[in-house]
């Protein structure tokens, strides 16, 4: 049976930086013999964080978020699935809100508040973290380390990959503004030599990760 494989993006521009590299890594899993579902956080139904509710703490309920809303088809899925591919802009040294909200939701209902057992997820699965940003490559080493050692202990085995000083836009003389932090022909070349590395390692690493399961 072809392995199911869950892909998040957790960012707002479809085509851009982050979203290439999930459908990258996508094309690796589906090389691999995965089937995998995508989900766009920011063209979902109204969703919300963790409203801490604790429903998911009840006997019956545990390990499920009672929460009904846009994110409640993702925690589903997730819970079906044989694997997680996850990816997020960095916003003002964070993965953005959206992320944020999954990831509450989803961390949450797994967490007991049990010393002898704080886990309760039942459906431990490899995941593929993916972060882009403006900055350089190891700018937010302890951030993505922190979400690794999170997801590592209530989702699954975690590796993670950083796409660093990525182009943000086409044609940076349209500007309007002054933008002089910036060197856009630097952004330009590094995107088109340095990008499509990082394309190909991604792809790599999910073919690896399948292969695995």
């Amino acid at each position: 049976m072809n392995k199911k494989i869950v892909a998040v993006n957790a960012g707002p521009r479809k085509g851009w930086n982050t979203d290439t590299l999930i459908n990258e890594a996508i094309k690796g899993a589906t090389s691999a013999g995965a089937n995998v579902e995508k989900f766009d956080l920011f063209r979902l139904e109204k969703y919300t964080g963790c409203i801490s509710c604790f429903g998911c703490k009840r006997e019956k309920n545990k390990g499920h978020c009672i929460c009904r809303d846009g994110l409640t088809p993702i925690l589903d899925a997730i819970r079906e699935a044989d694997g997680l591919i996850i990816g997020s802009p960095n916003y003002l040294s964070e993965l953005t809100a959206s992320f944020r909200a999954l990831y509450e939701r989803l961390i949450f209902q797994n967490l007991t508040y049990n010393t002898e057992n704080i886990c309760c997820n039942q459906n431990v699965i490899p995941v593929l973290l993916l972060m882009t940003s403006n900055a350089p490559d190891d700018s937010y080493t302890s951030l993505i380390h922190n979400y690794q050692q999170t997801f590592n202990r209530f989702v699954g085995p975690t590796e993670v990959f950083v796409s660093g000083d990525t182009l943000q836009l086409k044609d940076y003389s349209k500007l309007d503004w002054e933008w002089s932090m910036f060197n856009p022909e630097a952004k330009k070349l590094r995107h088109e030599n340095i990008f499509p590395k990082h394309c190909q390692q991604v792809f790599d690493m999910e073919v690896a990760l399948v292969k695995r399961m």
